[in-house]
């Protein structure tokens, strides 16, 4: 191992590894660095564990000669029996050095390891990686060399360890803070946040199709059913909705008790305004079928519901609106108080979809005029539209 060479790469890292790009980048870079320094390294994984509602972790696999291999693994892995059974379970829970030489007989109890044998392997040590927070992630080293890794090499991994994890710390947070802000205000609003966004004042005019939904019946199933259960019920009647949203390039922007709001935006990117509400009224129909095929058994009843949407085209003003430190990203206007009031209608109506004569007139479709109704703050009543192919429900 040079040790002039170990040393340029431990100054690359501390100096926070300015030359990569991605995280992939990265990964591949130090690996090339060790390779040339004297490590004999063959194949490098680094475990990343997230702060993900549905990711366990991200992991980086490089080998020599191929590209980074990039995967993420939710949390049913924790059930199985590879992840029992495998070095990485150690070193996540008890935060220790796993080494398995291929000539140890005690390397055997890695069913993992069998793997590694059959493409030529002689070591493989699995090392922890600790953060600042306390929080234990893994890496992995595995070489072909005929007598392993030598003290001198094992020492390397050692030394290198330190600056790789606060490097993989930095790009983690990053990345922690991207997912986040995905998952509680979506991407094109996490994006701006994480770009500066951060100030009340701090909007831009949008054009959109609006989407805007409740569910029915939602006050009297709250009041007769517990509250576990109903918090139950309405993840997964929100499910029914993100999916087809995200699906066809929806946003959601906020959950409000039982009601969604959500925009599907217009710019040159995804297409013009006909284009963009196709896909809103195609995700509405999706939604609705998820919704009717929703059953919860509560006892001896299986609870099945309905929804009410409306469907809005117009500009919107998004960004950040609040009071002092506490502020939201979200989206009003005009265009948002329409839709609000529309869905309230298609309640009255015992229609599932309801649209704007605005959205009507850009999304060809064959719609049925429900008539004009008026609308609370509009100067003069707002036609409304429904699916022709809809029958309304009454509710009791």
């Amino acid at each position: 191992m040079d040790r002039s060479g170990l040393q340029r790469v431990l100054n690359w890292l501390i100096d926070g590894a300015k030359t990569s790009g991605t995280s992939a980048d990265m990964i591949a870079a130090v690996c090339e660095k060790l390779v040339d320094a004297g490590l004999p390294l063959w194949r490098f994984g680094i475990f990343i564990r997230t702060l993900h509602p549905e990711i366990f972790g991200r992991n980086f696999i490089w080998r020599q000669g191929q590209k980074v291999e990039m995967g993420t693994v939710d949390f049913d892995i924790l059930d199985t029996p590879e992840f029992a059974q495998s070095p990485l379970r150690i070193v996540f829970e008890q935060g220790i050095e796993v080494r398995g030489r291929m000539n140890d007989p005690d390397s055997e109890r890695f069913p993992f390891l069998d793997d590694m044998r059959v493409e030529g392997v002689t070591d493989y040590i699995a090392v922890p990686m600790p953060f600042l927070d306390g929080s234990i992630h893994a890496t992995s080293w595995v070489t072909r060399r005929p007598g392993g890794f030598s003290d001198d090499d094992i020492a390397a991994i050692r030394m290198i360890m330190a600056p790789l994890a606060r490097v993989s710390e930095i790009v983690s947070l990053r990345r922690t803070a991207e997912m986040l802000l995905d998952t509680y205000v979506g991407n094109r609003a996490g994006a701006r946040i994480l770009g500066g966004q951060i100030r009340r004042g701090h909007n831009d005019t949008m054009q959109a199709a609006i989407w805007l939904s409740d569910l029915r019946g939602f006050t009297a199933l709250s009041d007769r059913l517990p509250a576990e259960t109903v918090v139950e019920i309405l993840n997964r009647y929100f499910d029914c909705q993100v999916t087809a949203i995200r699906g066809h390039g929806g946003e959601v922007l906020k959950f409000m008790g039982d009601g969604l709001l959500a925009v599907f935006p217009i710019d040159e990117y995804v297409g013009d305004a006909s284009h963009v509400c196709a896909r809103t009224l195609e995700a509405a129909r999706e939604a609705r079928a998820s919704v009717d095929a929703l059953a919860h058994p509560v006892g001896d009843v299986v609870e099945r519901f309905r929804f009410g949407v409306a469907l809005h085209v117009g500009n919107i003003l998004y960004g950040n609106i609040g009071g002092g430190n506490r502020l939201d990203f979200t989206c009003i206007g005009p265009a948002v108080n329409l839709a609000a009031r529309l869905e309230k209608i298609a309640g009255r109506l015992g229609r599932t979809v309801v649209v704007s004569e605005g959205f009507a007139k850009v999304c060809g479709h064959d719609w049925r005029n429900l008539g004009d109704f008026p609308i609370a703050g509009f100067s003069k009543a707002q036609r409304v539209y429904g699916l022709a192919e809809e029958t309304p429900v009454v509710m009791a």
